[in-house]
């Protein structure tokens, strides 16, 4: 959006009740499956619900991207938000990429890495339908607009580039995730948030600044069906990968350089 057209007061309360909703509706299903299934299937709901709450309210804030003052605005909204989604969502990964991570460590068998995996893409899906339903509405001007514009490519650079940026973004989320191990779940929230503006203000206006294959899928599902292979390299493939080296790095490399030392 233009920045003429900055969502005013009352978009801005209609998109914050939407994300409370979503917010709202992955802590109802959460308890829900905590209190009425066994612990194989509340896993994959606490990934599905997860993926569902980031990948909606990530959209929803896209459309408040263009509050004044920019970008300030904005990064202190992914700062909140992300801190938001660290302190409500515990037991879960809510990203492919780190669930390709533990099962590339042996954390996790592989079937079980497939249904957490499709779990968070059908919460990534379900947060797409969500949000196309709420737009659909036509409450704002904004969810007008959004339900009408045509996709957009978040790639504002070569696929080389952005490769390189997104596998960069993952691996440093992953190192950072590694060392902050044996913080508090509160401080590491905040810690992580910290992180994710910092490499949005540095990327987001390349990429997006997505680094995890769900997202990707929920803010541009739309796009996939031009230019395909370049989606699957940069933001699922990429972040994956990204993830990977850093379990090399970390189990192999450091513990021979420190030998050497």
């Amino acid at each position: 959006m233009p920045a003429s057209s900055a969502p005013s007061l009352a978009e801005t309360f209609l998109s914050f009740l939407v994300m409370g909703l979503a917010v709202g509706l992955a802590w109802a299903s959460r308890c829900l499956s905590h209190r009425h299934l066994p612990p194989r299937t509340h896993r994959l709901v606490l990934e599905c619900s997860g993926a569902f709450q980031i990948c909606a309210c990530t959209r929803e804030l896209r459309l408040l991207s263009t509050l004044p003052p920019q970008p300030h605005t904005a990064l202190a909204l992914t700062y909140l938000s992300t801190a938001l989604h660290g302190r409500t969502l515990v037991g879960s990964v809510n990203n492919p990429s780190s669930s390709f991570q533990l099962l590339f460590k042996g954390r996790l068998a592989g079937t079980t890495w497939a249904l957490h995996t499709s779990a968070q893409f059908l919460g990534a899906l379900a947060a797409h339908l969500f949000t196309r339903g709420a737009w659909m509405l036509g409450m704002t001007e904004a969810h007008a607009r959004a339900q009408d514009e045509a996709c957009t490519s978040p790639l504002q650079t070569s696929v080389a580039h952005a490769f390189v940026l997104e596998l960069l973004f993952s691996f440093l989320l992953h190192l950072m995730l590694l060392q902050f191990e044996s913080l508090s779940h509160q401080a590491r929230s905040h810690l992580v948030a910290l992180l994710i503006t910092t490499l949005v203000y540095e990327g987001g206006h390349l990429t997006g600044a997505i680094f995890n294959p769900a997202l990707a899928f929920s803010m541009h599902l739309n796009c996939f069906s031009e230019k395909f292979w370049n989606y699957i390299l940069v933001y699922w493939i990429a972040p994956c990968l990204g993830s990977v080296l850093v379990v090399i790095a970390w189990d192999e490399i450091l513990p021979l350089l420190h030998r050497e030392a």
